[in-house]
């Protein structure tokens, strides 16, 4: 991984972060996902007619990935509902490196090496102590069904990462394959609250529709570098660093929605820059 590669997936992750923050500040979820989502297929569609059209062999993984974002954005919205934002997007994005270095090895035959293992499982570690630990002290019982939403959005996230890793790289163009990725992806939430509200939909959306549509554009923004940085990079150590859009989203919880950050988030992130220093030393 070069510096250039790593600084993207940092920028990556503070705009990843950031319209996650977004999300959660919207109190009717469907609205803000609703908002991402559809803000994203507008984005990709303005995007398609100057970017280079997705080669064949691109379109199964781009239709597999639709179906596991729509998967991973319901699943993130019952993680939002049940937990606090600084337990529930640790917990989502911390278990997705382990997880994306097994399926990473398995269908596209990236094995790590031994600096690039140490460093995503050194990552892997301070993030998901962050998640866990950090509701030490609280006074409150761990949320189960929280946990578990999050854990299996988790798995969205490495299900979807690998497959994307692979896909964009039979695409010919990273910008043809997030234009049409964020095209049909972007679909089917909108078109739920659709039904849901029948014909009461804009009345809806329209009080949160300047700060969700700059959701969107972030959201655009940070899977667009990432997808980039999977042309040129092995997917685990891409998806370890990414998440390091934690740190930054403990940080946001602390300072605008008032959670607890604490002595565990600060040894968390000093573990994630450990983790971090040990994959660019592999690259």
């Amino acid at each position: 991984m070069t510096p250039l590669v790593a600084a993207a997936v940092l920028l990556a992750a503070v705009t990843h972060a950031s319209w996650n923050a977004i999300a959660h500040h919207i109190t009717d979820k469907l609205v803000g996902f609703t908002l991402i989502a559809g803000g994203g297929t507008l984005i990709g569609l303005a995007m398609a007619p100057f970017a280079p059209f997705p080669a064949a062999a691109a379109w199964p993984y781009l239709a597999l990935s639709a179906v596991l974002h729509v998967a991973y954005m319901a699943l993130l919205m019952r993680s939002f509902r049940l937990g606090d934002f600084g337990q529930a997007y640790p917990i989502a994005r911390g278990s997705a490196p382990l997880v994306v270095t097994v399926l990473a090895a398995v269908f596209a035959g990236e094995v790590p090496g031994g600096w690039q293992a140490a460093g995503v499982a050194v990552c892997s570690a301070g993030l998901t102590g962050l998640a866990l630990w950090g509701i030490r002290g609280t006074g409150k019982r761990p949320d189960w069904a929280a946990i578990g939403a999050a854990l299996a959005t988790g798995v969205a996230i490495a299900s979807y990462t690998v497959v994307d890793g692979l896909g964009v790289r039979a695409s010919g163009s990273s910008l043809g394959y997030i234009a049409w990725l964020m095209i049909l992806e972007g679909l089917a939430v909108p078109a739920y609250a659709a039904w849901r509200w029948r014909g009461g939909l804009s009345a809806q959306l329209r009080p949160f529709a300047a700060v969700g549509l700059l959701g969107a554009a972030l959201s655009v923004a940070a899977y667009g570098l990432v997808l980039w940085a999977q042309t040129r990079a092995d997917l685990a150590p891409i998806s370890a660093l990414r998440e390091s859009s934690i740190i930054v989203g403990a940080g946001i919880g602390a300072v605008f929605f008032k959670e607890r950050f604490g002595w565990p988030r600060i040894v968390a992130a000093g573990v994630m820059v450990a983790g971090i220093g040990l994959m660019l030393h592999a690259g």
